[in-house]
C-alpha cells in the first residue's frame, strides 16, 4: 500500500495560482480553506480560478479536485503533467482546446503563464488553444495581469537562460480587450500556446549584471476601433522615450472586434472586446535582461490614446529605474524555474523593490512550505562598490525537475 501524503494546508485565495502550480510541479497535494469566506455576495472560488483548475486537470493525468459546496474549501491532488495528449482532451492534432467562461474578467496571461511554467516539465509537447468569450489578450490592469504580448516578448525569452528555447510560440489569433457591454461576455479573443521543449532539469542560472538599455520594442494594438489610435499612442510614447534611447521600433496591429449574440433580440449582434493598448519592452546589453510595461484602455472608456501611450512609456522608465536583471512581471516565473533546477546554487540580481513586493515574499513562504531551501540574500556589488537598491538572491535547486522525462 502506497503511503498517504498529507496535503499542505493554506488559507485564503491570495497566491492561489502560484500554490496550484507549485503543487503540480512538486507532486504534493494542497488543502486551501477560507477562500473568500467573508465575502457576502461572491464567496468561494472565482471563475478565473475555476478555469485554472480545469486547465490543470486537462494538462495532467490522475489529478483529483474536491471543492466544497460553498466553494470556500479546495483539495487538490496533482497528477503527472502529460501535456496535450490526443484522446485525453486534445484532438487528433494534439491541440487542447480550453474554453474560457465569459464571467472571467482577468487577462488570459493568467492562464498562459501557468501553462508556460508547467510545460517544460511535461511528459510530452504542450499545445493549448484558448477560446471563448472570456479570453482577454490585452492587459487587465484591475488584476495586475500583463498582456499576451508582454508574455511573448518579455517573459518567454527568459526560458532560454534555463536551456529551454526550441519550439516555443505564443500566437495571438484574435485580439480582445476588457468589455462589459454584454453580461457574461468579456473578451472573445483567441490565443494559442505551443511549448515543445521539455527538459529533465532546467540549467542553473547566474544573472548578476543588468547592463545598459540598448533598444526598445513594442506592440500597439487596437481592436474594433480606429487604427489611428495606435499611431497616437506610438507618437506620444516615442516622444517620451526618444530622448533616452535612439533604437525604438513599435509594431502596430489593428484587428476587428468579435460579433456575438446580444442575448436580447433574436439575431441581434453586438461587438465585444473593443479597445486599445500598448506593450513595451526594453532590452539590455546583458543577455536575458528585459524590462517591460503595459497600458490599456479600460472597459469603462474615457481615456485617450495619448494618455495610454504616455502611461506605458513612464511605466517602462519606472521599471528600468528599479534596475535588477529581472522585472517584477517575470520575477516569480524565474524564481520558480530556478527552484526546479539541479541541486546547485543559482544567482540572480533583483531590485529591492521587486523582492520586497507582496507577491514575491508570499512566493518565498509558499516554496518553503513545499520543502525547498530558503533563499540567500546579499547586497549586490559592481567593481567592489555596493549597488544601491540591488540585491543578489541565491536559490538552491530542488533537483525534482521533470519526473516524466528521463533524458535532457
Amino acid at each position: 500500500m502506497e503511503p498517504v501524503t498529507k496535503p499542505i494546508k493554506f488559507t485564503t485565495h491570495k497566491s492561489l495560482a502560484n500554490r496550484l502550480i507549485l503543487a503540480t510541479l512538486h507532486g504534493r497535494p494542497i488543502h486551501v480553506s477560507q477562500i473568500r469566506a467573508s465575502n457576502p455576495t461572491n464567496p468561494g472560488l472565482a471563475p478565473s480560478e475555476i478555469s485554472l483548475l480545469r486547465l490543470l486537470e486537462s494538462l495532467t493525468n490522475g489529478s483529483h479536485i474536491e471543492i466544497s459546496y460553498t466553494g470556500t474549501t479546495l483539495l487538490y491532488k496533482p497528477g503527472l503533467i502529460t501535456g496535450s495528449v490526443p484522446g485525453r482532451g486534445a484532438d487528433a492534432h494534439g491541440i487542447l482546446r480550453h474554453e474560457v467562461d465569459g464571467r472571467v474578467t482577468r487577462g488570459i496571461s493568467y492562464l498562459v503563464l501557468a501553462v508556460c511554467l508547467l510545460a517544460p516539465f511535461s511528459k510530452g509537447k504542450v499545445n493549448v488553444l484558448f477560446t471563448g468569450p472570456g479570453v482577454i489578450t490585452s492587459a487587465a490592469e484591475r488584476w495586475g495581469d500583463v498582456s499576451v504580448d508582454t508574455v511573448r516578448t518579455a517573459i518567454l525569452p527568459l526560458y532560454a537562460q534555463f536551456g529551454i528555447e526550441r519550439d516555443l510560440e505564443i500566437r495571438v489569433n484574435r485580439r480582445s480587450n476588457p468589455s462589459h457591454t454584454i453580461k457574461g461576455r468579456s473578451g472573445a479573443g483567441e490565443v494559442q500556446v505551443v511549448f515543445g521543449h521539455q527538459v529533465r532539469l532546467p540549467k542553473t542560472v547566474h544573472m548578476l549584471r543588468s547592463g545598459r538599455v540598448k533598444r526598445i520594442r513594442g506592440v500597439a494594438y487596437a481592436t474594433g476601433v480606429s487604427g489611428g489610435n495606435n499611431a497616437r499612442m506610438i507618437e506620444v510614447a516615442r516622444g517620451v522615450l526618444n530622448r533616452l534611447v535612439g533604437d525604438i521600433y513599435i509594431f502596430s496591429d489593428v484587428g476587428n472586434a468579435q460579433l456575438i449574440d446580444s442575448g436580447k433580440e433574436p439575431g441581434e449582434k453586438k461587438k465585444v472586446g473593443l479597445g486599445f493598448g500598448l506593450s513595451l519592452v526594453a532590452e539590455s546589453t546583458a543577455p536575458g535582461v528585459i524590462y517591460s510595461a503595459d497600458a490599456a484602455s479600460g472597459a469603462e472608456g474615457g481615456e485617450t490614446p495619448e494618455e495610454v501611450g504616455r502611461r506605458a512609456a513612464y511605466a517602462l522608465l519606472e521599471s528600468i529605474s528599479r534596475g535588477g536583471c529581472i522585472s517584477s512581471e517575470a520575477a516569480s516565473t524565474v524564481l520558480m524555474l530556478m527552484s526546479m533546477g539541479s541541486e546547485d546554487v543559482g544567482r540572480v540580481q533583483l531590485s529591492r523593490d521587486v523582492l520586497a513586493s507582496e507577491e514575491i515574499i508570499q512566493l518565498a513562504r509558499d516554496m518553503g512550505a513545499f520543502g525547498t531551501a530558503g533563499w540567500g540574500i546579499r547586497d549586490a556589488t559592481e567593481d567592489g562598490v555596493k549597488s544601491e537598491g540591488q540585491l543578489i538572491v541565491s536559490v538552491v535547486g530542488s533537483g525534482i525537475g521533470n519526473v516524466g522525462r528521463k533524458i535532457g
